[in-house]
């Protein structure tokens, strides 16, 4: 049995495409770069930003740093609340919580907007602690998050503890540490990506997580 769980909050928790492709969107045109179709931006879910502006449009690190200083010009205002908590999300947290299992929060989003959202749809309160990326850049990717919650819980039985997550970020920082992960299908990642990326188990729908756990 799994005594601690860490959970993704993008594509996990909230479905928050909107607010981040309408946030990377109004970057973007900033720069001179119109999007038609927003949907052409979903990537753009889950992965650092900084990694997927240079991967998907080549700017150098100093140029996607600008992207995403201008992608929260929007984001702080409107796009962080731009999402909505996905079906079974609350009823699932409380039975977790109701049994005893030590709730985290790790996300590649920054810490203080993580905070804020999860509050603002009253479930910063299932959490035990909700670990995010810093403002400043230097702890961004999956598996900082995941070594930065772990040492400020104090967990260290990794065999009884797993990452929840829609993407194959989630699984290969879960696999850095020798740690059992859970794919989700109803986010922003698909089985061929989960699977490739080598997760444990795969859920269908947030029903289905407790069947893993």
């Amino acid at each position: 049995m799994y005594k601690t769980l860490l959970f993704d909050l993008d594509g996990t928790i909230t479905d928050s495409a909107p607010g981040i492709t309408n946030s990377v969107s109004y970057a973007l045109s900033k720069v001179g770069i119109q999007v038609s179709d927003k949907n052409e931006l979903r990537h753009f879910v889950g992965p650092p930003l900084i990694d997927e502006f240079r991967k998907s449009y080549g700017f150098s690190e100093d140029e996607a740093r600008q992207l995403v200083a201008f992608y929260r010009e929007y984001y702080t205002v409107k796009g962080i609340f731009e999402n909505n908590v996905y079906r079974g999300i609350p009823e699932l947290l409380g039975t977790l919580q109701e049994s005893g299992r030590k709730i985290i929060l790790a996300t590649s989003k920054p810490e203080v907007y993580a905070k804020k959202i999860l509050e603002h749809f009253g479930l910063a309160k299932y959490f035990d602690f909700i670990a995010g990326a810093s403002l400043d850049e230097t702890r961004t990717k999956k598996d900082e998050v995941i070594s930065y919650a772990l040492d400020k819980t104090g967990t260290e039985d990794i065999k009884t503890t797993v990452m929840i997550g829609d993407r194959e970020h989630d699984v290969l920082g879960a696999g850095k540490f020798g740690m059992d992960s859970i794919g989700v299908l109803y986010g922003y990642g698909d089985l061929a990506e989960l699977s490739a990326a080598g997760a444990t188990h795969i859920a269908e729908t947030a029903e289905d997580i407790l069947r893993f756990i």
